[in-house]
Protein backbone atom coordinates (compact mmCIF):
# COMPACT_ATOMS: atom_id res chain seq x y z
CA UNK A 1 0.00 0.00 0.00
CA UNK A 2 1.44 3.25 -0.98
CA UNK A 3 1.63 6.35 1.22
CA UNK A 4 -0.65 7.81 -0.97
CA UNK A 5 -3.41 4.94 -0.54
CA UNK A 6 -2.77 4.42 3.46
CA UNK A 7 -3.64 8.12 4.03
CA UNK A 8 -6.87 8.33 1.89
CA UNK A 9 -8.00 5.59 3.91
CA UNK A 10 -7.52 6.34 7.29
CA UNK A 11 -7.30 9.92 7.02
CA UNK A 12 -10.43 10.40 8.63
CA UNK A 13 -9.55 8.26 11.48
CA UNK A 14 -6.39 10.11 12.48
CA UNK A 15 -8.15 13.69 12.16
CA UNK A 16 -10.68 12.75 14.73
CA UNK A 17 -8.12 10.90 17.03
CA UNK A 18 -5.74 14.82 16.45
CA UNK A 19 -9.01 16.32 17.21
CA UNK A 20 -9.73 14.26 20.62
CA UNK A 21 -5.50 15.22 21.34
CA UNK A 22 -6.54 19.33 20.92
CA UNK A 23 -9.32 18.78 23.07
CA UNK A 24 -7.57 16.94 25.65
CA UNK A 25 -4.55 19.49 25.18
CA UNK A 26 -6.32 22.53 25.57
CA UNK A 27 -8.25 21.22 28.56
CA UNK A 28 -5.42 20.32 29.97
CA UNK A 29 -3.79 23.74 29.24
CA UNK A 30 -6.97 25.26 31.07
CA UNK A 31 -6.76 23.51 34.13
CA UNK A 32 -2.63 23.39 34.21
CA UNK A 33 -2.35 27.47 34.10
CA UNK A 34 -5.46 27.45 36.58
CA UNK A 35 -3.28 25.02 39.06
CA UNK A 36 -0.65 26.98 38.49
CA UNK A 37 -1.67 30.38 39.14
CA UNK A 38 -3.24 29.39 42.67
CA UNK A 39 -0.33 27.33 43.97
CA UNK A 40 1.90 29.43 42.81
CA UNK A 41 0.55 32.45 44.84
CA UNK A 42 -0.52 29.76 47.73
CA UNK A 43 3.56 29.02 48.11
CA UNK A 44 4.44 32.45 48.70
CA UNK A 45 2.38 32.57 51.38
CA UNK A 46 3.37 33.68 55.08
CA UNK A 47 0.36 31.36 56.36
CA UNK A 48 2.51 27.82 56.96
CA UNK A 49 -1.12 25.33 56.11
CA UNK A 50 -1.47 27.43 52.68
CA UNK A 51 2.37 27.11 52.21
CA UNK A 52 2.31 23.64 53.44
CA UNK A 53 -0.81 22.65 51.57
CA UNK A 54 0.81 23.96 47.62
CA UNK A 55 4.42 21.96 48.77
CA UNK A 56 2.41 18.89 49.18
CA UNK A 57 0.53 19.43 45.89
CA UNK A 58 3.61 20.52 44.03
CA UNK A 59 6.26 17.92 45.76
CA UNK A 60 3.38 14.70 44.89
CA UNK A 61 2.65 15.63 41.22
CA UNK A 62 5.82 16.59 40.41
CA UNK A 63 8.00 14.11 42.20
CA UNK A 64 5.54 11.18 40.36
CA UNK A 65 5.13 10.06 37.05
CA UNK A 66 2.49 11.17 34.65
CA UNK A 67 1.59 7.53 33.85
CA UNK A 68 0.52 6.50 37.50
CA UNK A 69 -1.44 9.81 38.37
CA UNK A 70 -3.49 8.75 34.99
CA UNK A 71 -3.78 5.25 36.02
CA UNK A 72 -4.35 6.45 39.83
CA UNK A 73 -6.83 8.92 38.85
CA UNK A 74 -9.07 6.06 36.25
CA UNK A 75 -8.49 3.12 37.86
CA UNK A 76 -7.90 3.64 41.60
CA UNK A 77 -10.27 6.66 42.56
CA UNK A 78 -13.11 4.33 41.58
CA UNK A 79 -11.99 2.49 44.27
CA UNK A 80 -12.83 5.89 46.70
CA UNK A 81 -16.30 6.64 45.19
CA UNK A 82 -14.93 8.77 42.99
CA UNK A 83 -15.39 7.95 39.01
CA UNK A 84 -14.25 10.21 36.19
CA UNK A 85 -15.32 9.16 32.25
CA UNK A 86 -12.13 8.48 30.96
CA UNK A 87 -11.79 11.53 28.31
CA UNK A 88 -12.06 13.64 31.77
CA UNK A 89 -9.65 11.29 33.35
CA UNK A 90 -7.40 12.38 30.61
CA UNK A 91 -6.81 15.79 30.63
CA UNK A 92 -7.32 16.02 34.83
CA UNK A 93 -4.63 13.56 35.40
CA UNK A 94 -2.10 16.15 32.40
CA UNK A 95 -3.14 19.27 34.05
CA UNK A 96 -2.52 18.38 38.04
CA UNK A 97 1.11 17.13 36.38
CA UNK A 98 1.34 20.11 34.47
CA UNK A 99 -0.28 22.35 37.34
CA UNK A 100 2.59 21.21 39.49
CA UNK A 101 5.75 22.57 37.51
CA UNK A 102 3.40 25.57 36.23
CA UNK A 103 2.90 26.47 39.91
CA UNK A 104 7.52 26.95 40.04
CA UNK A 105 7.11 29.11 37.26
CA UNK A 106 4.45 30.96 38.58
CA UNK A 107 6.19 31.56 41.78
CA UNK A 108 9.82 32.14 39.97
CA UNK A 109 8.34 34.53 37.52
CA UNK A 110 6.71 36.37 40.45
CA UNK A 111 10.37 37.00 42.56
CA UNK A 112 11.77 37.97 39.52
CA UNK A 113 10.12 41.10 39.68
CA UNK A 114 11.93 44.06 40.49
CA UNK A 115 11.74 44.94 44.03
CA UNK A 116 11.11 48.27 43.44
CA UNK A 117 8.07 47.17 42.09
CA UNK A 118 6.73 45.85 44.78
CA UNK A 119 7.76 49.05 46.34
CA UNK A 120 6.15 51.48 44.10
CA UNK A 121 2.88 49.72 44.65
CA UNK A 122 2.98 49.87 48.00
CA UNK A 123 3.86 53.44 48.18
CA UNK A 124 0.79 54.33 46.28
CA UNK A 125 -1.43 52.29 49.36
CA UNK A 126 -2.33 49.57 46.84
CA UNK A 127 -4.04 46.61 48.81
CA UNK A 128 -1.99 43.51 48.75
CA UNK A 129 -4.04 41.85 46.18
CA UNK A 130 -4.52 44.68 44.03
CA UNK A 131 -1.06 45.46 43.89
CA UNK A 132 -0.67 41.64 42.69
CA UNK A 133 -3.36 41.41 39.97
CA UNK A 134 -2.63 44.89 38.46
CA UNK A 135 1.35 45.12 39.10
CA UNK A 136 3.37 42.11 39.85
CA UNK A 137 1.09 39.52 37.93
CA UNK A 138 1.69 40.97 34.36
CA UNK A 139 5.56 41.68 34.90
CA UNK A 140 5.62 38.33 36.05
CA UNK A 141 3.73 36.78 32.91
CA UNK A 142 6.14 38.20 30.60
CA UNK A 143 9.56 36.81 32.29
CA UNK A 144 7.71 33.21 32.87
CA UNK A 145 6.70 33.10 29.17
CA UNK A 146 9.32 31.26 27.56
CA UNK A 147 9.23 28.72 29.82
CA UNK A 148 5.34 28.55 29.86
CA UNK A 149 6.25 28.05 25.93
CA UNK A 150 8.30 25.22 26.93
CA UNK A 151 5.42 23.56 29.32
CA UNK A 152 2.90 23.70 27.04
CA UNK A 153 4.52 22.14 24.37
CA UNK A 154 5.55 19.25 27.01
CA UNK A 155 1.45 18.81 27.91
CA UNK A 156 0.79 18.55 24.00
CA UNK A 157 3.30 15.34 24.04
CA UNK A 158 1.78 14.31 27.13
CA UNK A 159 -1.81 13.49 25.45
CA UNK A 160 -0.37 10.84 23.98
CA UNK A 161 -0.53 8.67 27.29
CA UNK A 162 -4.37 8.93 27.61
CA UNK A 163 -4.24 6.23 24.54
CA UNK A 164 -3.13 4.25 27.62
CA UNK A 165 -6.59 4.47 29.46
CA UNK A 166 -8.61 4.13 25.78
CA UNK A 167 -9.10 7.75 25.25
CA UNK A 168 -9.66 7.93 21.31
CA UNK A 169 -6.85 10.33 21.05
CA UNK A 170 -4.58 9.86 18.14
CA UNK A 171 -2.11 7.90 19.27
CA UNK A 172 -5.11 5.68 20.16
CA UNK A 173 -6.25 5.37 16.34
CA UNK A 174 -2.45 5.14 15.21
CA UNK A 175 -2.35 2.38 17.34
CA UNK A 176 -5.60 0.67 16.57
CA UNK A 177 -5.14 1.19 12.41
CA UNK A 178 -1.56 -0.88 13.51
CA UNK A 179 -2.60 -3.63 14.82
CA UNK A 180 -5.26 -4.82 11.86
CA UNK A 181 -2.43 -3.30 9.36
CA UNK A 182 0.78 -3.63 10.88
CA UNK A 183 2.26 -1.08 8.60
CA UNK A 184 4.14 0.40 11.79
CA UNK A 185 6.45 3.05 9.64
CA UNK A 186 3.56 4.80 7.78
CA UNK A 187 1.15 5.28 10.72
CA UNK A 188 3.65 6.39 13.04
CA UNK A 189 5.45 8.04 11.07
CA UNK A 190 2.45 10.08 10.07
CA UNK A 191 1.40 10.29 13.84
CA UNK A 192 5.09 12.04 14.14
CA UNK A 193 4.24 14.40 11.67
CA UNK A 194 0.64 15.56 13.01
CA UNK A 195 2.41 15.91 16.83
CA UNK A 196 5.03 17.83 15.16
CA UNK A 197 2.67 19.95 12.86
CA UNK A 198 0.97 20.85 16.44
CA UNK A 199 3.58 21.54 18.41
CA UNK A 200 5.73 23.69 15.79
CA UNK A 201 3.47 25.86 13.41
CA UNK A 202 0.57 25.94 15.86
CA UNK A 203 1.38 26.21 19.27
CA UNK A 204 4.87 27.62 19.27
CA UNK A 205 4.02 30.76 16.98
CA UNK A 206 1.10 30.96 18.92
CA UNK A 207 3.50 31.39 22.48
CA UNK A 208 5.75 33.36 20.82
CA UNK A 209 2.56 35.68 19.64
CA UNK A 210 2.04 36.21 23.08
CA UNK A 211 5.32 36.84 24.29
CA UNK A 212 5.52 39.67 22.12
CA UNK A 213 2.01 41.15 22.76
CA UNK A 214 2.55 41.23 26.74
CA UNK A 215 6.28 42.89 26.30
CA UNK A 216 4.14 45.99 24.11
CA UNK A 217 1.74 46.18 26.37
CA UNK A 218 4.44 46.55 28.87
CA UNK A 219 6.61 48.54 27.08
CA UNK A 220 8.78 46.34 26.32
CA UNK A 221 9.20 45.70 22.88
Amino acid sequence: MSLFEFLSQYWPLLMSGTGVTVAQFLLGAILTVGLALVFGLMKMSSNRAIKGSAVVYIEIFRGTSLLVQLYWIFFVLPLFGVTLEKFTAGWVAIGLNAGAYGAELVRGGIMAVPKGQWEAATAINMSAARRMWRIILPQALVNMLPAWGNLMVEILKGTALVSLISVADLMFQAKQINASTYLSAQIFGTALVIYYILARFLLTPFMRWLEGFMARKLGRA
